[in-house]
């Protein structure tokens, strides 16, 4: 795969594919990926984990469709305490036992990673936010923090335009058509920076990961499902929270971020004015993120 040549690489990009020396001289690089483990839960599903940080209070990490430990790592790096990121099943070295999955199972392996930490607080983007929602819905006392960032489904189903763009990934990483997957991928960034160094490097760790790991066959059942059978359930939830939108974006309305905000008692909404908030505003995003969450009690 050495020959991929999508996007164009920028002025002292990379000019091929994968690993080596080509790697970008310039731009914002990626966080390189750490060592993880595997863990063992109650329910007998095998999650990948990684731990950074140290002290209280214990903070976990869930992350979107077709990401990860490596994307999500950027909004934890100003967080105080200990940091526990983790892969759900199908993604990553955790397992992916048979399906269908539904985000009850996911909301599942959120809770088991958070149990055996040791968490009090969560963080959850996009279908990490669907998980967390349906977890504190069923259990409304257990963390005493929360931060929703793009949450994409509540009680009410995607729309078909946003399934098959999920299909279409999906589809495009089990045939290993490298090209299709970063087109997939790239509708995230802001076109006025796609083909950038940092972008350039963003996508070459997407694709990689994507390329190694693979995406199981049952996340595509996902996007027929919703995350809770009733948002009035949110109603009883007693953490803070804090959800977090951005206009323009058909895979994160901001719709649904103003009913999660609605429904949950003690939340604060933000919206930023544009789309591509990890680019355009990461500075504010961590630090939005970080005040929150080391604000003292």
């Amino acid at each position: 795969m050495r020959d991929f040549r999508w996007p164009p690489p920028p002025d002292g990009g990379p000019r091929t594919y994968g690993p080596g020396p080509s790697a970008p001289r310039s731009g914002r690089p990626t966080l390189p990926e750490p060592e993880t483990e595997l863990i063992a839960t109650p329910h007998g599903v095998r999650l990948e984990r990684l731990i950074t940080g140290t002290g209280s209070p214990t903070t976990v990490f869930a992350h979107g469709l077709a990401s990860g430990i490596a994307v999500t790592r950027p909004l934890g790096s100003a967080v105080e305490g200990r940091k526990v990121y983790f892969q759900f099943r199908g993604h990553g070295r955790s397992d992916a036992p048979p399906g269908p999955w539904s985000y009850a199972d996911l909301a599942r392996d959120l809770r088991a990673v958070a149990d055996l930490s040791g968490a009090t607080r969560a963080l959850g983007v996009s279908l990490g936010a669907g998980a967390l929602a349906r977890l504190v819905a069923d259990s409304p006392d257990r963390f005493d923090r929360l931060v929703f960032f793009l949450p994409a489904v509540l009680d009410l189903p995607r729309p078909a335009a946003v399934k098959a763009r999920l299909t279409a990934l999906a589809t495009a990483v089990a045939a290993g058509d490298v090209a299709s997957v970063a087109d997939a991928i790239s509708v995230e960034i802001p076109p006025n920076l796609r083909g950038t160094p940092a972008v350039w490097s963003y996508l070459r760790q997407r694709i990689d990961q994507l390329m190694r790991d693979g995406l199981a066959a049952d996340l595509g059942s996902l996007s027929e499902q919703v995350a809770l059978p009733d948002v009035a359930k949110l109603g009883t939830v007693t953490a803070r929270a804090l959800v977090i939108a951005v206009p323009g974006d058909d895979l994160h309305p901001v719709e649904v971020a103003e009913r999660l905000a609605a429904a949950l008692p003690n939340a604060t909404l933000h919206v930023y004015e544009r789309p591509g908030v990890v680019w355009t505003d990461r500075a504010d995003l961590r630090t939005r993120i970080s005040d929150f969450l080391n604000a003292p009690e």
